[in-house]
């Protein structure tokens, strides 16, 4: 036998021996005890150490961490907050050190209420291009001037734009000096200006900059959570887009208050539901809105909500602590009364960044399918529980099969509220 067909005959039986040492159940439990370990204080995490004969050591923190062994396995509590590291022995050698981060208990309470959301733009949102009739043809002054759908008008000649009227004095007196606007617009988070000359319309004589504006947006949603201390809450779980330009709105303020639910448009394959509501009639403004993100959106409470149920605060689960099984949602489907359904996480995603998307749903409840279908447009924040915690909200249905949707974990909504979960400062919302 030559050198050649030994070299490959050695090459097969090494990585065959590789892989079978990679499958041993020993390998196996040794890479699932996972490098770092994050917990809340007061949980308890077991792993298996049936074929692995590990001995696990917490140095100087007989108060902050406890470890047991037991027959074919250890478990780990944890007591205090803090920052420990665990050592992993085989034999009396190290094998693997684990970090172990313990947070403070953190609670919130679970919303489920359906909420009426109303914002308002920074500046003038352009969500098209009008065409001005003249005397020399149809021509749009926005458009020449170089804006785009989707741009915001913050300022004309260095004065602040809030609200469509506050244009119109600007185009007369432009119209009547036949001086050019001096635009500052908001482009992708980029500034730059602008000049825009209105042109008279031939039919009328008014003069007009050729552009659709809006200043404000309104819909309905469903409350997530909210903080009893702080008064922050969240909502929604995605962000709110223009629905011409779909494009975020980039919010300068805004309200939320009491929704009604009047009547479902059940949902089914290619034609996602919808809930159709209403605000209260008192139009009472229970919170404002500070930020509309990826995740939702996000301000502080103002009144007192209550959704009958659920109404003292719950424990909530990191990204890596959310598993596949049962669970339940809290959502509105008639009036305004909050009701708990049976849901199954799918699949879930550990993220160790925020990004959405981190779970997939199916709604499994009878009585909840025979009423809309599945998951409706307006269930959007309805939060997910899962053995007594707060995982997570529905964010969106999957259109060709209503019965099942999308969530985001709690734990990037909570970090968009400003709400400490990892025991460090965060001021992001006020």
């Amino acid at each position: 036998m030559n050198t050649e067909a030994i070299r490959k005959i050695m090459g097969v039986f090494l990585l065959v021996s590789f892989i079978m040492i990679g499958m041993s159940k020993p390998v196996k439990e040794y890479f699932q005890i996972p490098k770092q370990i994050v917990m809340f204080e007061g949980e308890a995490m077991r792993f298996s150490t049936a074929a692995l004969p590990v001995q696990a050591t917490v140095k100087d923190a007989p108060k902050s961490i406890e470890v047991h062994k037991h027959a074919d396995s250890f478990s780990v509590k944890a007591k205090q907050s803090g920052e420990k590291k665990m050592v992993l022995e085989v034999a009396g050698m190290p094998v693997k050190q684990v970090d172990v981060n313990v947070l403070p208990t953190l609670k919130v309470i679970p919303g489920g209420q359906s909420i009426g959301v109303k914002l308002n733009t920074v500046g003038v949102l352009v969500v098209g291009y009008h065409l001005v009739e003249t005397e020399k043809g149809k021509k749009s002054p926005g458009e020449i001037a170089g804006i785009k759908v989707g741009d915001i008008i913050t300022r004309i000649n260095g004065k602040k734009i809030e609200k469509m009227s506050d244009l119109s004095p600007f185009i007369e007196e432009a119209g009547k000096t036949g001086k050019p606007l001096h635009l500052q617009v908001l482009r992708d988070k980029h500034s730059f200006t602008t000049k825009l000359v209105p042109l008279k319309d031939k039919h009328d004589h008014a003069y007009r900059v050729g552009l659709y504006i809006r200043d404000s947006a309104a819909g309905i949603g469903t409350m997530t959570f909210y903080d009893p201390v702080s008064k922050k809450y969240g909502a929604l779980g995605h962000v709110i887009s223009d629905m011409d330009t779909k494009k975020p709105i980039v919010v300068q303020n805004g309200q939320i208050m009491r929704s009604t639910v009047t009547s479902i448009e059940k949902g089914s394959s290619g034609s996602p539901g919808e809930k159709l509501a209403r605000f209260s009639d008192e139009e009472e403004v229970i919170g404002n809105i500070t930020n509309n993100s990826p995740f939702g959106i996000f301000g502080k409470l103002t009144e007192p909500v209550d959704n009958g149920i659920m109404n003292k605060p719950i424990p909530i689960a990191l990204s890596n602590q959310v598993k596949e099984g049962p669970a339940k949602m809290l959502t509105v489907v008639e009036n305004d009364k909050v009701e708990q359904f049976d849901i199954e996480i799918v699949s879930t995603i550990p993220q160790k960044f925020p990004a959405t998307k981190g779970l997939v749903i199916r709604v499994t409840d009878p009585r909840l399918l025979k009423k809309t279908g599945g998951i409706v447009q307006g269930m959007s924040g309805s939060p997910i529980i899962q053995d007594g915690k707060l995982v997570g909200a529905v964010t969106h249905v999957f259109v060709n099969d209503p019965t099942s949707g999308y969530g985001v974990h709690i734990e990037w909504m909570l970090n968009e509220a400003g709400i400490d979960v990892y025991g460090k400062s965060n001021k992001k919302a006020s």
